[in-house]
């Protein structure tokens, strides 16, 4: 059964001004080291930043509270499973709450292009 829906879309030279601007304030405050180290590792970091950015919050718009009740950034990892196919992995706050939901599953797609980063999530 689905408990929710949520999906995002992120404009890219935005993540890459916040990046430019902030620095690893901003990308440690966001990012776990896992998401930081694959986004690095590739030509245009600021596409694979955006997309796990905007999958967070379509997790969290899937789940109903948005940013309320103590959640984190990094309560929600977005790291690619061994056939490179991405995967939420939840802690903290955001764990808390999909249990008390009796969340099992969480299922991601995302996408980017030049200029934007969409995702979409569903929970079951």
């Amino acid at each position: 059964m689905i408990f929710g829906i949520g999906i995002d879309l992120v404009k890219i030279s935005r993540i890459e001004r916040a990046v430019t601007r902030w620095h690893e304030h901003f990308v440690d405050r966001v990012f776990t080291k896992k998401e930081q180290e694959y986004s690095y590792r590739h030509s245009n970091p600021y596409q694979h930043l955006a997309v796990r950015l905007a999958a967070k919050e379509a997790i969290l718009k899937a789940i109903g509270t948005g940013w309320s009740g103590g959640i984190k950034w990094t309560d929600i990892e977005i790291i690619n499973n061994e056939k490179g196919s991405p995967v939420a992995i939840v802690s903290g706050r955001v764990k808390d709450l999909t249990e008390l939901q009796g969340v099992k599953e969480i299922l991601i797609s995302l996408s980017h292009d030049t200029e934007y980063a969409i995702a979409q999530a569903v929970l079951i």
